[in-house]
């Protein structure tokens, strides 16, 4: 069992963000609470970790009454009005040296919870397990949907968008890795290109097996092993026969086992700062699938601590 260098024993805080703003399907707020409701916090105290969590985050009360689109970006005020508050959430966590866990929720959250890890650690990599590679902007992006684009504002390539002045961008390409992509738009694949992030696709986890791509994504992010770790996981990455209950499924992804090592090699470096589970909706698909994803969520947390 790895002890975590960042973090004060085994103290982890829970951020509930029960948030769908960023995309158009119903019910992805309703997975952080189905997460805690199948037992997280117990299955995290029976590993002997000390749990804060002091209930899910009232989100819907940020809504604004008027929120045209700016440009192609729906609901950019709401947006980033809970991104705002869930960074300084997970801001206020890693402070007191707790490892912070946020329960998603859509992953335009990832604005708030990268940046609150930034906040603290300036020099963190950000590891983002997905299919896609939300790295859109408000320019090439076609649905307009938030949870597409967050790791532009975060690389602060997104432009000047009203209302995203607090956001204070300190990732470098450099310190950006994927893994499991499959699904990535022609303006990504070439902003991807241009700064020169690493990527490692489904094609690469087939052809060097998922041991051999954690290593390189770690050389690539976090060569001396000495930054700390942010990690956000975006249940899709997952194979849809694994975790089915999901916004934007695609077929050929990680298997069970591949999902979990990643978690359990980037826990072994003792370097996790914070972690996030995103984009489970247990409104879709039918009560066994949304059974499937909830424990197999519940089960890469256990993996990551």
């Amino acid at each position: 069992m790895a002890t975590y260098k960042y973090v004060n024993g085994k103290s982890v805080g829970i951020v509930g963000c029960p948030f769908s703003g960023g995309q158009p399907k119903d019910g992805v707020d309703d997975g952080p609470l189905k997460i805690i409701e199948y037992g997280l916090i117990d299955q995290l105290q029976e590993m002997g970790w000390d749990v804060e969590f002091e209930g899910h985050h009232r989100l819907t009360d940020l809504r604004p009454a008027d929120d045209p689109s700016i440009g192609k970006l729906k609901r950019p005020r709401y947006v980033s009005r809970v991104t705002q508050t869930v960074a300084k959430t997970v801001e206020s966590h890693l402070r007191k040296r707790q490892l912070a866990l946020t329960l998603g929720g859509d992953h335009s959250l990832a604005l708030g919870t990268v940046t609150g890890t930034l906040a603290v650690h300036p020099n963190a990599c950000l590891i983002w397990i997905d299919a896609h590679a939300d790295i859109n902007t408000p320019e090439t992006t076609d649905s307009g949907n938030f949870h597409g684009c967050p790791v532009s504002f975060l690389l602060d390539i997104a432009g000047k968008i009203p209302g995203f002045e607090w956001v204070r961008p300190s990732l470098t390409p450099d310190r950006l890795v994927y893994i499991g992509l499959r699904d990535v738009d022609p303006p990504e694949k070439k902003i991807l290109k241009q700064y020169g992030i690493k990527a490692f696709s489904m094609h690469e986890v087939d052809k060097y097996g998922i041991g051999r791509v954690v290593e390189m994504a770690l050389d690539a992010v976090n060569p001396n092993r000495d930054r700390p770790i942010h990690l956000s996981f975006d249940v899709d990455a997952l194979d849809p026969s694994v975790a089915p209950s999901t916004g934007t499924p695609v077929r050929g992804g990680l298997t069970f086992r591949e999902g979990h090592y990643i978690c359990e090699a980037i826990h072994e470096t003792g370097l996790l700062v914070s972690v996030d589970l995103m984009e489970v909706n247990p409104w879709l698909e039918d009560e066994a699938s949304v059974f499937e994803t909830i424990t197999v969520g519940c089960s890469l947390v256990r993996c990551c601590l």
